[in-house]
């Protein structure tokens, strides 16, 4: 277990870490002081974590022995050795949002693909979707933009999402989600299948603001509010919608969109969209360096058939099944209510490589 941890990798960078935060112009640069500091004490509560998780490791070793002894004591072992169990999994998942984007606020990102108005109400369900987790999970969401579908759902819809590792749970659900049902816009009542892509990245704190934009390469779109704007609702174009054609670092054109309703004036929408744009570019940029970047769009697939990476299928039968990890569940109504965490668990420690893919079923039959 403490290979699996790596605690003498963590103990060294600790070290490292605390030496660096002695040097007497440490504090100069306040913003990287603050990053080393941050990092360190996350560092010190996996270390502190491991070692309370062990010493209950040991304790549980004496309750089976206890146990061996005296059959009374049986019910009791058993119940601390699912809650070890699962405290263990939560310890594992901790680990695996190590990356220094984890940590960060999301923006996502939810489009309606193939389908039409049952696209666009899938979109829809998948925005309450995600709303209702970040409620249930102690997460801010904000609605920073939403484009209405026609006669039902929506287009398009931009979240963000605030608190400690929402982009290390949400990139878990970058790809194209499936919805299996009997349609409610169908009067011949048939089994309809909609598509919708998600996509989430990492919202910066503090946005370079040496990266220049090229002005004509920039698309500036003013728009009545369709949310929360007070007295400015549908009266004036407070909100704003930036658009910008981005060239990475290896040549790859990128069509950047960040938009925002959530503030009252459009001076304000107007710099959060910017914010929200340069955290898009930053993110790309990233994951050019890191060599992320095939990864992350290999996720962001065509939203049609054979591109999905979870379905959703509420008749003939239910259950939520992702292909990647193949982790279901056949309660959908909970799933649609925001239980989804697990799902994002289940991803994490497939790609730390702790979590064994055990298949439920013949994709090909959901």
């Amino acid at each position: 277990m403490a290979t699996l941890f790596d605690l003498a990798k963590k103990a060294e960078r600790i070290a490292a870490l605390e030496e660096q935060s002695y040097s007497p112009d440490f504090w100069n640069d306040q913003r990287a002081a603050q990053a080393v500091m941050q990092e360190a004490t996350r560092l010190k509560k996996e270390r502190d974590d491991f070692a309370q998780l062990s010493k209950r490791v040991e304790d549980a070793f004496g309750l089976v022995e206890i146990a061996e002894l005296d059959e009374s004591f049986a019910d009791q072992v058993q119940k601390e050795l699912e809650v070890l169990e699962s405290d263990l999994t939560a310890q594992e998942v901790a680990v695996m949002l190590s990356s220094p984007d984890d940590v960060k606020d999301a923006i996502l990102v939810i489009n309606a693909g193939q389908g039409g108005t049952e696209a666009q109400d899938w979109a829809e369900m998948l925005e309450r979707m995600y709303t209702r987790w970040g409620e249930k999970n102690g997460y801010k969401v904000a609605l920073m933009d939403e484009l209405a579908g026609e006669g039902a759902g929506i287009k398009s819809a931009i979240l963000e999402i605030k608190g400690e590792n929402a982009f290390g749970y949400l990139k878990a659900e970058n790809g194209v989600h499936r919805l299996v049902r009997i349609s409610p816009y169908d009067a011949n009542a048939r089994r309809h299948t909609s598509f919708a892509s998600i996509y989430a990245y990492p919202l910066l704190e503090e946005v370079n603001e040496d990266l220049v934009l090229n002005p004509a390469l920039l698309q500036r779109d003013t728009y009545r509010s369709g949310g929360k704007g007070g007295q400015n609702v549908n009266k004036v174009e407070t909100a704003v919608r930036l658009t910008y054609k981005y060239k990475d670092t290896v040549g790859k054109e990128h069509t950047v969109i960040a938009a925002c309703q959530e503030e009252r004036s459009q001076f304000q929408n107007g710099e959060r969209a910017m914010k929200m744009l340069k955290s898009r570019i930053a993110a790309i940029e990233r994951e050019v360096e890191e060599a992320r970047l095939s990864a992350i769009e290999g996720g962001k697939k065509k939203a049609s058939w054979g591109a999905q990476i979870r379905s959703y299928v509420f008749q003939p039968y239910t259950m939520v099944k992702d292909h990647r990890t193949k982790y279901a569940k056949t309660d959908v109504q909970a799933v649609m209510d925001g239980d989804i965490t697990e799902f994002m668990k289940a991803y994490l420690l497939y790609e730390g490589g702790k979590f064994k893919v055990v298949d439920t079923g013949d994709d090909e039959d959901l």
